[in-house]
């Protein structure tokens, strides 16, 4: 459902943006995405790609939140710091979620990066059987930009489950249920907002090395730290600022506080009553 809501300002409009200067078919900013894709595409294709991550959710969030238990259990028997080993786990947790949710981002972001009409361009399975025919399963194919996305997702949960974990131990609980939830929230919100920030070189990176290349036939983005030297080197360091603060990337924040929340409340009542 989360992503349904958000898709028509943002995962689609965060990668467009992402794809680059240098790309023929870059969007100047958000707006011109909003007004490009209406005028050219219309309204159902804000929605393009948005079945890829509806069926990747599931295994997705399960995977991210089981895993982190069961490291957070393992390390809890070695010698790291309860704090130390929160973000060890969620290292973890990353990088077993990356290698489930990758294929997905790839079938995902070629499909976004299709400029055609939602009625012209291929289903969801046909792309993905596209790829797999093109280049099979491996790093050129269905795992296009798996070092990234490995990145993306193992930098970001270390922060967000440890500095969540941490500050919230840290900081008082209140006898309020209003001023707790309050208090989550914030600290969520803050956890995934720096979360963000420190992952962001990797989800360029991503976008950049699974959509299509700028110039046809050559292969301008190879890997991910090439790609993230690249982009320095071309683009500079405000690249990341822009991204971050776009519409887009305001709503995924959002996102990634609630589902600490949702965690929280809904293991809380599990433990509870289980």
């Amino acid at each position: 459902l989360s992503k349904c809501l958000t898709s028509p300002l943002g995962w689609r409009d965060l990668f467009q943006i992402q794809r680059g200067t240098s790309d023929p078919h870059n969007y100047k900013s958000l707006v011109d995405c909003f007004r490009t894709v209406l005028r050219n595409e219309g309204i159902y294709g804000f929605y393009k790609g948005i079945l890829p991550p509806i069926l990747a959710e599931t295994p997705k969030r399960a995977v991210k939140f089981f895993t982190f238990e069961q490291y957070k259990k393992l390390l809890s028997l070695t010698g790291l710091s309860a704090g130390l080993a929160l973000s060890v786990a969620g290292l973890g947790s990353g990088l077993t979620e990356a290698l489930v949710v990758n294929p997905f981002e790839v079938v995902k972001v070629g499909l976004q990066a299709n400029r055609d009409s939602f009625q012209v361009q291929p289903s969801t399975f046909a792309q993905a059987r596209n790829i797999i025919n093109a280049d099979g399963f491996g790093l050129r194919g269905l795992n296009k930009g798996l070092t990234s996305t490995l990145g993306r997702h193992g930098v970001f949960n270390m922060i967000y489950f440890g500095f969540y974990f941490n500050v919230k131990d840290a900081i008082p609980a209140s006898q309020d249920p209003t001023l707790e939830f309050l208090r989550k929230f914030a600290i969520g919100l803050a956890s995934g907002t720096i979360s963000s920030c420190v992952n962001i070189p990797f989800d360029v990176a991503k976008s950049r090395i699974q959509a299509p290349q700028p110039i046809p036939g050559e292969i301008k983005y190879r890997t991910c730290f090439q790609t993230m030297g690249l982009v320095y080197r071309e683009e500079g360091i405000i690249i990341c600022s822009i991204v971050f603060i776009s519409t887009p990337r305001c709503l995924l924040l959002l996102g990634g506080a609630v589902m600490l929340l949702v965690y929280e409340y809904v293991s809380g009542w599990l433990n509870k009553n289980w």
